[in-house]
């Protein structure tokens, strides 16, 4: 019993070192999506866990089939926040020449978009975090192919640390300080965060030209 309460411990310990190592970055991209007015609170967090379930899968699955997956093809997914990025630079040009007379009947309009736009949120919101997961995909596949009987303590171990995630990061943009700055400006450097992000993980596809 103390044998298999030490293993369970310390399999929830690893599991928890391995997720905040690989989805640390996570926190600041929750927090700038939580700073996004044009984002349901519920659809942040339905697409962090989408995406984070996508990767343990792949993972998982490439983990009991022994295969391996190049970097370089999961680098190519960083077409997603690119065109994310790319698609809300309009959006943000919009905004600064906006009339503040109209605010109220924007926010209105706004409101109905989001409503009509959950799903398509929820997989945005998945299609990032899935991006910006090749170091997930890179450190699960070995941790779970050479710990079989451990994934799927490993599994509940990200689902609850994939809700503290969300927590810390609609944390850190209610602080009086970071929170303030991020609401003020998250919205506004989010679209260039996103494409410098798209560009950063698509770095790793140059291998594939090579």
């Amino acid at each position: 019993m103390n044998s298999t309460l030490t293993t369970l411990l310390s399999d929830l310990g690893i599991g928890a070192i391995v997720f905040i190592s690989t989805n640390i970055d996570d926190i600041f991209l929750l927090a700038a999506f939580f700073a996004d007015k044009k984002l349901l609170h519920r659809s942040i967090v339905l697409g962090q866990y989408l995406g984070i379930a996508l990767l343990v899968l792949v993972s998982a699955i490439a983990a009991l089939l022994a295969l391996t997956i190049p970097p370089e093809w999961v680098a190519l997914l960083g077409l997603a926040p690119l065109y994310l990025g790319l698609k809300k630079l309009p959006d943000l040009w919009r905004n600064f020449a906006s009339n503040p007379s109209n605010e109220d009947d924007e926010k209105q309009a706004q409101e109905h978009r989001i409503e009509k736009s959950l799903h398509s949120q929820i997989l945005a919101v998945a299609s990032v975090t899935i991006a910006n997961g090749g170091d997930n995909i890179g450190v699960y596949v070995p941790l779970f192919a050479t710990s079989i009987n451990s994934i799927t303590t490993y599994i509940f171990t990200f689902v609850v640390m994939t809700g503290i995630w969300c927590v810390l990061g609609y944390v850190l943009v209610k602080n009086k300080i970071i929170g303030g700055a991020i609401q003020k400006y998250g919205h506004k450097i989010f679209p260039l965060v996103l494409i410098a992000l798209g560009i950063h993980i698509l770095s790793g596809a140059i291998g594939l030209i090579r």
